[in-house]
């Protein structure tokens, strides 16, 4: 049986760019063609944390998109990680959400359901609410998000294809349309 594999887009859509999480898998799963044998998923985990536990358990390996704080770092500074070797730097107080997600994994990890985990996270410059504005330097760091993420997946045996070019803001504001 293939492995596995999701994708979980983190945020609240209504925050500016605290929403880039959200908007980054969906501008993904959207701009990108798939091959390869791992089954692939995506996911708008939107701050549901501790909900997300029974949907997360069954995948093989997770992808956590979302942003996150880091000492020493500028907005829109991208970091790619292993959960289990999160850099130093990263504190993961930059909102209420981010605290709760990690408490999610950890919870998961003490009862052994976790998946291998990844985090691709992007250091927010606004997060004010009732806007689906993302700033230049979010919107800037997508490229360099797009080039971890790819590269991951390759190591997954998943090849990622661009096949068309989206603007991650024109995706932002429609979040809410289904």
């Amino acid at each position: 049986m293939p492995e596995k594999i999701l994708i979980l887009g983190i945020g609240n859509v209504l925050y500016a760019d605290e929403g880039i999480g959200v908007h980054f898998a969906n501008y993904f799963q959207k701009a990108y063609e798939f091959e390869g044998q791992p089954q692939l998923e995506f996911m708008d985990g939107g701050t549901l944390a501790n909900a997300l536990i029974p949907l997360i358990a069954p995948y093989d390996h997770l992808v956590v998109v979302d942003t996150i704080n880091a000492a020493n770092a500028n907005y829109g500074d991208v970091f790619f990680f292993d959960f289990d070797q999160a850099p130093a730097e990263v504190d993961w107080q930059g909102s209420a959400h981010e605290v709760e997600m990690l408490q999610t994994l950890n919870m998961m990890d003490m009862v052994g359901d976790r998946p291998k985990t990844h985090v691709l996270g992007v250091v927010p410059t606004v997060l004010e609410s009732m806007s689906f504005e993302l700033t230049d330097q979010v919107k800037g760091a997508v490229p360099t998000m797009e080039k971890a993420l790819v590269g991951h997946l390759e190591t997954l045996g998943i090849r990622a294809t661009k096949v068309k070019d989206l603007d991650i803001q024109a995706l932002a504001y429609h979040s809410c349309d289904t």
